[in-house]
């Protein structure tokens, strides 16, 4: 399978709630990083995948333009959703959210998914202010720890 095919069918596994068919595409080392406290590994990262798509039924990446370019799959995500469920962000050392209500819709950010021997190594997001986990909280109303002046 080409790279471009396996981030795709990766995205649409999460889009699907199928996490455990997502699981299949990540490699041994993989490592999620960006808009997140600290990278975090595949196990890591698919709990925390479970846990969104249980929070927000609808959970879209909206993904376009993903492309190859050296070895790695680049694109824009959007992701969208409505929350519905319980935000359980625990796997990433945060507090649960009971469901709001709310819909989110993120700023677009640019990913790059690193893919070798058939596996997805890594998925990095972009620095993009209003997005990831902090992004979602801010746009639920919760408040935000603010980042370290260190």
């Amino acid at each position: 399978m080409k790279a471009l095919e396996m981030a795709s069918k990766l995205l649409q596994a999460i889009e699907s709630k199928d996490t455990t068919a997502a699981a299949k595409y990540l490699s041994a080392d993989f490592m999620f990083s960006g808009p997140v406290p600290q990278p975090i590994n595949g196990h890591d990262w698919l709990a925390m995948q479970q846990n969104l798509i249980t929070a927000f039924p609808d959970w879209k990446f909206n993904a376009t333009d993903l492309r190859e370019e050296n070895g790695e799959v680049r694109g824009v995500v959007q992701i969208t959703g409505t929350h519905k469920g319980e935000l359980d962000l625990s796997s990433i050392g945060m507090s649960k959210v009971p469901a709001t209500g709310k819909s989110i819709k993120l700023p677009s950010e640019k990913i790059t998914i690193g893919v070798a021997d058939g596996k997805i190594t890594s998925l990095t997001s972009a620095a993009t202010e209003g997005a990831g986990v902090m992004g979602i909280l801010s746009q639920l109303g919760v408040e935000v720890p603010s980042p370290s002046m260190n």
